[in-house]
């Protein structure tokens, strides 16, 4: 199974939704956020042209980021699940993904610090990050079949800015 991590586009400063809105869940992306992301997903489908599932934290800001990446590639029909949900549990995420086709490209459209941590334990078997996520980044981790901590191996980790520039 090859696995992109995806953390979701630019969205609406946190400070100033908190006056507006008590719900941080429904956060949007702004329309720079937007922007941006459809150049970055571009650049995702030169490296990534064929992606079987498109899953997405149940947040505002993924989802939309999420439907951004569905048009890139083709019009796919992102499945919402709050195993993508800040705080949710790693090894559920496995669980749910060792369920899936595994000869397949699946994304995954979530939040850091916790795309940091699933990315450490499936590198290095740890819950420890060393990889940070900016807003539109993404990497690419392969495994012989099922995601499990420690099988996976990093095949690219590039910046929005990166992407962009592939596109």
């Amino acid at each position: 199974m090859r696995v992109i991590l995806v953390r979701h586009a630019i969205a609406e400063d946190r400070a100033i939704w908190a006056e507006r809105s008590p719900d941080d869940e429904l956060r949007p992306l702004t329309a720079d956020g937007r922007d941006k992301m459809k150049r970055t997903a571009r650049g995702l489908v030169t490296l990534e042209p064929e992606v079987a599932l498109l899953a997405a934290s149940p947040l505002v800001r993924a989802r939309e980021t999420a439907e951004v990446l569905a048009r890139a590639w083709g019009g796919l029909d992102p499945v919402e699940t709050p195993l993508l949900r800040p705080g949710a549990s790693p090894a559920s995420l496995g669980a749910w993904l060792a369920r899936q086709r595994l000869d397949a490209t699946v994304a995954l459209v979530g939040h850091e610090p916790d795309l940091g941590q699933i990315a450490a334990g499936w590198l290095g078997g740890s819950t420890r990050s060393f990889l940070a996520f900016k807003k539109g980044g993404a990497a690419l981790i392969e495994f012989d079949a099922a995601p499990r901590n420690g099988g996976g191996l990093l095949q690219w980790f590039l910046t929005p800015g990166q992407l962009r520039a592939l596109a």
